[in-house]
Order: structure tokens, then C-alpha cells, then sequence
């Protein structure tokens, strides 16, 4: 087992690691963004997820399952380009929840599972 940190400030607030690679899978936490509006906080998050999954040795093409959490569902569609730039070739499945999250200041929480590279 292998755990990735990013240094975010809640991981040792909230005891837990950005990404753990275990039973052939990358694990990675929700993830939230910095910027001013949905689709930054989208583009940012989705930064920091690439970054923990290219230093667990995956990518985003092997993501198999991603899970998007938004406070207001409607703030979701103005995401959806960059999701599917993000995603287009290589679609996983996915969950879209709406929910409180940490922070009011956060619009949007992403959470994936790829297949790490040895598998």
C-alpha cells in the first residue's frame, strides 16, 4: 500500500491522505479547487487530482469511477465542458451528489478511483 500526500490543509486536520494506492487501485479523496466560481474550482481540483494520480504512477484516462459533489446542482452543467475534456476518450462511470460541503466557499468536490499501473 502506498499513500500520497498533497499537503491540503484539511488532510492532517482530518487525518487522511490525498490518494492510497491499494488492491490495484488509486484511491483519490474529494479533492476541492481555489477560484472564484464553480468552473474554476473544477478546473483546479481536477490539477490536483491529475498531479496525485501521476505521482501514484496512474493518470486520468485509467480513472474508472468519479464522483462529483456541488451544493446547488445547478452550478453542475457549467462544468460538464471541462468534464468532458477531461474524460471524453476515456468516460468512467460517475455519480453527481448534491450536498453540503467542508467550506461554503467550495462549489464543487471531486472524488475518483483509476486503475494504478501495475494492474
Amino acid at each position: 500500500m502506498k499513500r500520497i500526500s498533497s499537503g491540503g490543509e484539511f488532510e492532517a486536520k482530518l487525518g487522511y491522505c490525498r490518494a492510497v494506492v491499494a488492491g490495484g487501485f488509486v484511491h483519490v479523496a474529494g479533492t476541492v479547487g481555489q477560484g472564484d466560481d464553480v468552473t474554476a474550482q473544477c478546473r483546479d481540483a481536477l490539477r490536483i487530482i491529475k498531479d496525485a494520480l501521476k505521482q501514484a504512477g496512474s493518470s486520468m484516462d485509467q480513472v474508472v469511477r468519479v464522483t462529483y459533489m456541488l451544493p446547488d446542482r445547478t452550478e453542475f452543467e457549467p462544468c460538464w465542458p471541462i468534464l468532458a475534456q477531461t474524460f471524453g476518450a476515456n468516460p468512467p462511470a460517475a455519480t453527481m451528489i448534491e450536498c453540503g460541503l467542508i467550506d461554503p466557499k467550495y462549489r464543487i468536490e471531486i472524488e475518483v478511483t483509476a486503475v494504478a499501473s501495475n494492474s
